[in-house]
């Protein structure tokens, strides 16, 4: 089942059980997916529903985080019940253990020696851990092996 089909499915349950939030989530979700394929003038593939999904994802992370500063809960809280629904169409994400050996692998991969190479290695990176690891992640994780 595509993405678009899991969308509409959970679209019509959401409606269907009087879920606003998840409803809303996922009416946002199919507008930026539409608006991505408008603005790229073909079907999307896997990669670029990802990229899509990753950045709605890294929108409400962001949005969280600036709620809980600004002291207001309330919004933190939605936004957070937005963010896992978000999250139940991506991959399952990378454990550190093997975010760490595919950094280790990149490494050698690239011949890094040294913090000068750490734009080489997160080059090589990003794509073998697209969307299933956080970049911030990842970057300290390079960081710390380069040391």
């Amino acid at each position: 089942m595509s993405l678009s089909d899991n969308i509409m499915a959970d679209m019509k349950k959401a409606m269907k059980d009087h879920d606003k939030i998840k409803l809303n989530t996922v009416r946002m979700i199919k507008s930026a997916l539409m608006n991505e394929k408008i603005k790229l003038g073909h079907d999307l593939n896997a990669d670029e529903e990802l990229t899509v999904l990753s950045r709605e994802k890294k929108q409400r992370e962001e949005s969280i985080e600036e709620f809980i500063n600004a002291s207001r809960n309330d919004l933190a809280e939605e936004t957070k019940k937005e963010l896992t629904v978000v999250e139940s169409y991506m991959p399952k994400q990378m454990s550190k253990d093997e975010l760490a050996k595919i950094v280790k692998d990149t490494i050698k991969e690239v011949d890094a020696k040294g913090k000068s190479d750490f734009g080489k290695v997160m080059k090589a990176l990003m794509p073998k851990v697209k969307g299933r690891a956080d970049g911030k992640e990842a970057s300290a994780v390079v960081r710390d092996n380069l040391n």
